[in-house]
């Protein structure tokens, strides 16, 4: 990648977080595809890197978690059997005060998931939290498990009468949650982010990840510019600097020179 140009690169790296597909991006920035895949891959896995790294010791108070559901090489029905992929879940972490997102995790919808997810969420805390999740039932578990120095965890279940929504019930379950702090409501709003900022996220879309690899690699790069490049309108500074974690706003050209 040291032959294009830095402006170049981060001009692909810009079109691919703010949604634009590989392709998309190819076409814009008169650049090829393996180019273009080749500085994604890259920079995705630099991104996973410096997350790791960087996310660490969170003073959060609250902390909302939620499920979000996507496909790789085909939808489940349509997949061979000698393929991977087929449905893939995206679990979410998110501190609904600085709005950073605290952890993701990519697998399936199910107990194994779920205490990876939370494992890894509660490594990423420096204090006590109060959690809240929707009604899934691998959440219990996994948060027992994850958080055994004591946390607050309350479900929320939302009630339909045919696709209307009408209410929700909420159910603390673990220690003494603030029932009026118990909402699912920013991290359903940081699904929409997703999909407007993942094309492979967006519905009906012919821009789905093709390996689970890339799927994962779209996700750390997505995540890493909106916690520490993306001013968040309310906050006026990114989530990282809300957080603590950073005193600058961190432009993509520093994503690029985390690749090195």
């Amino acid at each position: 990648m040291n032959v294009l140009a830095l402006e170049k690169r981060i001009q692909i790296v810009h079109l691919l977080v703010e949604g634009n597909s590989l392709r998309a991006t190819a076409r814009i920035s008169g650049c090829s595809i393996r180019t273009v895949m080749r500085l994604f891959r890259e920079a995705g896995a630099a991104c996973q890197e410096y997350h790791n790294k960087k996310v660490a010791g969170v003073k959060a108070k609250k902390i909302e978690c939620d499920e979000i559901w996507s496909f790789v090489y085909a939808k489940d029905k349509n997949k061979p059997e000698s393929k991977e992929g087929g449905s893939v879940w995206t679990w979410v972490a998110i501190d609904p005060t600085t709005k950073l997102v605290v952890n993701w995790y990519v697998g399936k919808r199910d107990e194994n998931s779920a205490k990876e997810f939370m494992s890894e969420t509660a490594q990423r805390l420096s204090s006590r939290v109060q959690i809240t999740t929707d009604g899934l039932k691998t959440y219990l578990e996994a948060i027992e498990d994850a958080f055994p120095g004591g946390v607050e965890y309350a479900k929320l279940d939302k009630q339909y009468s045919g696709n209307r929504y009408v209410g929700a019930i909420k159910t603390p379950l673990i220690g003494k949650p603030d029932v009026k702090a118990i909402t699912t409501s920013h991290v359903e709003r940081q699904n929409l982010t997703m999909r407007m900022g993942m094309r492979r996220f967006t519905r009906k879309t012919n821009a789905f990840s093709k390996k689970i690899e890339n799927h994962c690699l779209a996700i750390a790069l997505h995540f890493v510019y909106y916690n520490f490049c993306r001013i968040h309108q309310t906050l006026r500074v990114t989530p990282a600097m809300e957080a603590g974690l950073t005193k600058d706003i961190m432009e993509i050209e520093d994503i690029i020179k985390l690749i090195g």
